[in-house]
């Protein structure tokens, strides 16, 4: 998904032109097609995450949109503060990419996973979260998050991923669940980021039956939204590669409570269990996620 990003973000910059790329001394044999095309919207911060994020909304403050790249944990957790002050309480267009969603950078172990963001960043009341599926979906999103600058997280698979369906048109919309396997009006799984494979393969184990449904794009704002896709389903299943805790599941659980209706609901996630244990993605998913 990174190559694809910078990719789709040079081509959004050719048209837009105000676009920045800020980096902390990471990200190298990705973005420096950015670098290349644009090197006075690019700017390495060095290993000052901090810096790095009062730098990107100072750029933002002056009618720009900056884009904030760096290793999962690095850009949400390390400058959580400058998030808050800095980007979202100003409503500034910032968003904070992370790559490595979930254990995507397992093989580095604990420091590395990013398994609590979605309860960091989904705490801030003007925040939105993009967290892309597939190429489609991620293409989809930044369209939509340069045509419609605000505070943003873009959560980001580590895995490049190969689809011949990267250039088909997907219109999609905070808190509106895009359909990917339609089996059923009544029951449904509800996955957001790079977890439709989990969900096929849960569909196969104990979900049989199960429609499909992905959220790319979600928040603390559209939760009323959300709630109107999904009160015509009698049982859901929400799945995510993020502790439950904080996470999307819970998130989905906090609106049935809000919105009083009778959908029984179950949620897959990873288990805690996984940050004792150094492995590959595949490994730690196998392990500790869904089953």
């Amino acid at each position: 998904m990174r190559k694809i990003f910078i990719e789709e973000l040079v081509k959004l910059n050719s048209k837009k032109k105000n676009i920045y790329l800020v980096i902390n001394d990471l990200g190298f044999n990705v973005i420096e097609p950015f670098k290349k095309k644009f090197p006075k919207k690019f700017f390495n911060a060095g290993v000052s995450e901090q810096s790095m994020m009062g730098l990107s909304a100072g750029i933002a403050s002056e009618k720009c949109q900056t884009f904030v790249y760096s290793i999962a944990n690095f850009t949400t957790f390390r400058c959580a503060e400058q998030i808050r002050n800095d980007v979202d309480y100003h409503k500034l267009p910032v968003t904070i990419v992370s790559v490595g969603a979930g254990v995507g950078y397992g093989n580095l172990g604990y420091s590395h996973h990013a398994l609590q963001d979605y309860a960091l960043m989904r705490s801030f009341p003007n925040m939105l979260i993009m967290s892309p599926g597939n190429n489609q979906e991620l293409i989809a999103s930044l369209k939509f998050i340069v045509k419609n600058p605000q505070p943003s997280y873009l959560r980001l698979d580590k895995d490049e991923i190969v689809e011949d369906n990267r250039n088909k048109y997907l219109k999609i919309e905070p808190g509106k669940p895009v359909k990917i396997l339609d089996r059923s009006k009544k029951n449904a799984i509800f996955v957001t980021g790079k977890m439709q494979d989990v969900a096929y393969s849960l569909i196969k184990k104990k979900y049989k039956g199960y429609s499909i449904y992905s959220l790319p794009i979600w928040g603390m704002k559209t939760k009323k939204k959300f709630f109107s896709s999904i009160n015509k389903f009698s049982n859901i299943v929400t799945v995510e590669d993020h502790f439950y805790d904080g996470g999307f599941g819970s998130w989905v659980g906090e609106i049935l409570k809000t919105y009083k209706n009778n959908i029984k609901i179950k949620s897959e996630y990873i288990m805690p269990d996984c940050i004792y244990e150094v492995g590959s993605k595949n490994y730690l998913l196998g392990k500790y996620g869904p089953k």
